[in-house]
């Protein structure tokens, strides 16, 4: 094998993720866990039936069809109509794919080629460096700063060259819990008519706004035919390791998504798919009572964080919260969470793994609030500690 590294150079320092090193403290140590962002608790149980009849009755225990079963991408144009506003063909402008992760992993795949630029927002989720490396291409990226995260639009129309490929967004952003404004998302969406450029934007959390609205940049003038949007029934039904996810836009867009996403998984989750569809038509007062049973969780952890000593950024949307811990004399994020479950028996997240800008991130520090109320007062009375 001689002296050649065995990992592919382009992936280089991208080892265990910070979730796995992070959730194997937690089992270890015995602390309660809200580095990972995974519900403690199943969600509706109507869905969890439909997913076990369907095996029962033997529908989707073999391959389903690649680009996923008609039912759900009908469902899933249905939602987009519904919520969004927007129109697309179940058959030709529809993806179903193994979770959100496979839809963007898929979209970079088939989208860039190497020596290609993707603007993204800076902290950005780990998978996002991932696939753009395995792409050949090159992340540039725009940095959220505290206290309120906001993009810097002069500073983005500056990172755009001859070489930027593509936009690369996420509203609801984790971790910083930023949800991009109508004014910011138009001056994005006139920037990428501007250049010609693709967007790709991972809306998972689309269902957790807490402060203002979502807007989909796809509704936009001239957005439509260059937007690959991306979703999942993961955070929005609480059944993360089904891996359920979703692709919609124009048809050439999605089939050149569909064309690199056949050689990955090829298919997955083939009767958890007839579920998702049953679940992406619950009733309003489902989707409205899981945002305010988050926004409720939220506001318990983010007060407990606050008196426990913590500067707490409190979040428009997603399920986590961003935290500065240099009020508590601390000043490195790795330090602190590897020397948390010691301290105090708690697990959380160092930003500063999702920063190509160490010293953006260095101090912050990353909890999720997706967890049973006796477990946030149980964290929030430990933390009490520091």
């Amino acid at each position: 094998m001689g002296t050649r590294p065995l990992l592919n150079r382009r992936l280089a320092g991208m080892g265990t993720t910070i979730f796995a090193e992070m959730s194997a403290l937690a089992t270890a140590t015995g602390s309660i866990n809200l580095g990972q962002g995974f519900p403690d608790t199943d969600g509706p149980a109507e869905i969890a039936q439909a997913a076990a009849d369907a095996v029962l009755a033997g529908r989707g225990n073999q391959y389903p069809p690649g680009p996923g079963i008609p039912e759900l991408r009908s469902a899933i144009a249905e939602h987009q109509q519904r919520f969004r506003g927007l129109a697309y063909d179940p058959d030709t402008e529809v993806l179903v794919t193994a979770g959100a992760t496979e839809a963007i992993a898929a979209a970079l795949l088939a989208l860039l080629e190497p020596g290609d630029e993707v603007i993204a927002l800076e902290p950005f989720y780990d998978s996002y460096a991932a696939c753009i490396a395995m792409a050949g291409a090159v992340r540039v990226p725009l940095t959220l700063r505290a206290p309120d995260f906001r993009p810097d639009l002069e500073r983005l129309r500056a990172l755009v060259t001859p070489r930027t490929r593509l936009l690369l967004l996420n509203s609801p952003h984790n971790p910083t819990g930023l949800v991009l404004s109508a004014d910011e998302l138009a001056a994005i969406a006139a920037l990428a008519v501007e250049h010609d450029l693709l967007v790709v934007t991972d809306e998972v959390y689309e269902h957790l706004v807490f402060s203002g609205a979502h807007h989909p940049i796809a509704a936009l003038p001239g957005m439509r035919e260059r937007t690959v949007s991306i979703s999942s029934a993961g955070k929005t039904f609480s059944f993360t390791g089904w891996k359920v996810g979703w692709v919609t836009g124009s048809a050439p867009l999605v089939a050149a998504v569909r064309t690199a996403k056949q050689y990955l998984t090829y298919v997955s989750a083939g009767p958890f798919q007839y579920a998702v569809a049953d679940a992406l038509r619950l009733p309003d007062d489902y989707f409205d009572g899981f945002r305010a049973d988050l926004l409720r969780k939220r506001d318990l952890l983010a007060d407990g964080l606050s008196a426990a000593g913590f500067r707490v950024f409190r979040p428009e949307g997603t399920y986590f919260i961003t935290t500065d811990i240099t009020p508590l004399g601390e000043k490195d994020g790795i330090e602190f969470c590897r020397a948390l479950p010691e301290r105090c028996g708690v697990v959380a997240i160092p930003n500063v793994v999702f920063y190509d800008d160490t010293e953006a991130g260095r101090s912050l520090v990353r909890f999720t609030f997706c967890k049973q109320d006796e477990v946030l007062e149980e964290a929030v009375s430990r933390l009490g500690r520091l």
